[in-house]
C-alpha cells in the first residue's frame, strides 16, 4: 500500500530539490563551496573537466535560485568570490550524504571482478 505521505500531485519537494541541484555541475559545485568562498578560477582548477562557459551558467543558476551568493570586489582586475547562502547552507546534509553514497558506490563497483580495479588488485 502506497502512502499518502508519497503523493506528489501538488508537486513532489524531492522533484523540487532535484531540480535545484540538477545536472552534472551543480551539486559539486555547492560541493566545492561547503569548504568555503572560492573564486571562480579556484572552482575552475577544483574542476578541470568543466568549461568556462558552463561553470559561469551554472554558477548564475545557483545564485538565481538563492543557493549561493556572488561577491565583486571594486578591484582592477576584478575580483568576484562565491559562498554558499544560508538557504545552500541547508543543503549541506544532502551534498554530505550523495558524497557518501559515491565513495561507497565507487568503492563496491571497483571490487566487481569486472572492473579495471579488481583487475588490477587479482593481478
Amino acid at each position: 500500500m502506497r502512502r499518502n505521505d508519497y503523493d506528489c500531485d501538488q508537486g513532489c519537494p524531492v522533484e523540487v530539490t532535484l531540480n535545484l541541484i540538477d545536472g552534472k555541475w551543480k551539486g559539486v559545485i555547492l560541493f566545492h563551496l561547503q569548504g568555503g568562498t572560492c573564486r571562480f578560477g579556484e572552482l575552475r582548477r577544483r574542476m578541470p573537466h568543466i568549461t568556462q562557459r558552463m561553470l559561469t551558467k551554472q554558477l548564475r543558476a545557483l545564485e538565481e535560485d538563492g543557493l549561493i551568493t556572488r561577491k565583486i570586489y571594486p578591484e582592477v582586475p576584478p575580483r568576484v568570490e562565491y559562498a554558499l547562502s544560508e538557504t545552500g547552507e541547508r543543503l549541506r546534509p544532502v551534498i554530505d550524504v550523495l558524497y557518501a553514497w559515491g565513495v561507497e558506490y565507487r568503492a563496491q563497483r571497483d571490487m566487481r571482478p569486472e572492473s579495471p580495479a579488481a583487475a588490477a588488485v587479482l593481478a
